[in-house]
């Protein structure tokens, strides 16, 4: 039992740790997650990794088996996000093409579409290693883990913020 707790303090302190390390690195909202420091990554990663473990309370065989077949799916998800993201950015918001817009109209729903087919696939790949109750918490694991970061986020931006007007009142005191 204290072994547990133990291991969830730990737990929520890697996710705490790594998404601060996020936080820093998406304040430039250019630089892709591809192009993010290989240190932040591997650190978000892990977080990711001991929380989801954690969530789905993997056994260590099935943990062996699963990893493999989640990271090929979140690698091919990912890229299909970012065909999505790369086909918005050639549209020009200044210059409205009907016809293009259209166009990326239907591209989004053959990307949803193939988005779901890879989903369906890669969760009867999963169920042979997991049971339907841990692929069922793993989608809410996902969505608790981006949440944690995007609270991050959040939180290091109003803190930076208040420093940055803590500073400008400092200034126009002195002045």
């Amino acid at each position: 039992m204290v072994v547990m707790k133990n291991i969830k303090y730990l737990i929520v302190a890697a996710v705490l740790l790594a998404s601060a390390t996020v936080v820093r690195a998406q304040e430039d909202p250019d630089v892709p997650p591809q192009q993010m420091d290989p240190k932040v990554r591997e650190r978000v990663e892990a977080a990711r990794i001991a929380l989801i473990t954690n969530r789905l309370g993997l056994t260590p065989d099935q943990a062996e088996k699963f990893w493999p077949i989640y990271r090929e799916f979140a690698t091919k998800r990912g890229e299909m996000r970012q065909e999505w993201k790369q086909a918005q950015r050639g549209l020009d918001p200044n210059n409205p093409d009907p016809a293009k817009q259209q166009e990326l109209i239907n591209m989004g729903l053959q990307l949803k579409q193939r988005e779901l087919d890879l989903e369906k696939d890669y969760s009867g790949r999963i169920l042979r290693v997991i049971s339907a109750q841990q692929l069922m918490n793993l989608r809410r694991a996902e969505q608790d883990f981006r949440q944690m970061v995007l609270n991050q986020l959040q939180q290091r931006r109003a803190l930076q913020q208040r420093r940055e007007q803590f500073r400008e009142n400092q200034r126009l005191k002195r002045n």
